[in-house]
């Protein structure tokens, strides 16, 4: 199933230039849409604003 148009990903910043394996991330209104990089045409996944916040603090809690 196609993207919508409206939706424009862009890589994440944490994604390596070096790598294949990236995520791709699109803001929506009061949301945000995540894919895979190297399958876009399988669709995303759709996360609340306060999910994407509790998941970004959970990863920057995990990097450190």
């Amino acid at each position: 199933m196609p993207e919508p148009s409206h939706l424009i990903f862009r890589k994440s910043s944490y994604s390596g230039s070096t790598t294949q394996n990236c995520v791709e991330v699109a803001e929506m209104s009061g949301a945000v849409a995540v894919r895979d990089s190297q399958n876009p045409n399988l669709g995303h996944l759709t996360f609340g604003a306060a999910e994407w916040r509790a998941f970004l603090a959970e990863a920057k809690t995990a990097l450190l």
